[in-house]
């Protein structure tokens, strides 16, 4: 799968599944959980040797993912429609609040106007919709070169550069 992360066009190895009834029928590789499969089963993949990556909607309370967050190479965050802004607090929640290490990436109806956005919240790649040409799409980091607030992505905001 292609996706863009440290704003480069990549090979990705991570599969989203959005609809899973249980465990039994995981293939093998690296997997994107909806996070409530997640929770039902949560010995039985902790006892799989492999990666775990989970995938989260604005419906889920980013304090849910605290007793695991160290268990997650992966975290998705989904971003289900354009207006739907969620998942953008869950960026800064994990990554500056929470401290998550690993990757976060935006899944979902994720548009070239929002990248830069989501990047200063600390996504850090992107998995586009099937109908958006991801090259077009990198031009959407560049659409802003001033940054007048403090964000995740530890940029010098406008007021500091004086």
């Amino acid at each position: 799968m292609r996706v863009i992360k440290d704003k480069m066009v990549i090979e990705d190895s991570w599969e989203l599944f959005r609809e899973l009834e249980d465990i039994t029928g995981i293939p093998q590789g690296d997997i994107i959980l909806p996070f409530r499969l997640w929770q039902q089963h949560r010995e039985a993949l902790l006892k799989k040797n492999r990666r775990h990556a989970v995938w989260i909607d604005g419906d889920i309370n980013t304090e849910e993912l605290l007793e695991d967050l160290s268990q997650f190479d992966l975290i998705g965050l989904d971003f289900p429609v354009f207006k739907d802004g969620r998942s953008y607090s869950h960026a800064r929640l994990l990554k500056q609040r929470y401290d998550y290490k690993g990757e976060l990436r935006a899944v979902g109806d994720v548009l070239c106007d929002q990248l830069f956005f989501m990047l200063r919240c600390g996504i850090d790649s992107f998995q586009l919709r099937e109908d958006k040409d991801v090259n077009e799409v990198l031009n959407g980091f560049n659409s802003f070169t001033v940054r007048y607030q403090a964000a995740a992505d530890d940029a010098l905001p406008i007021y500091k550069q004086r």
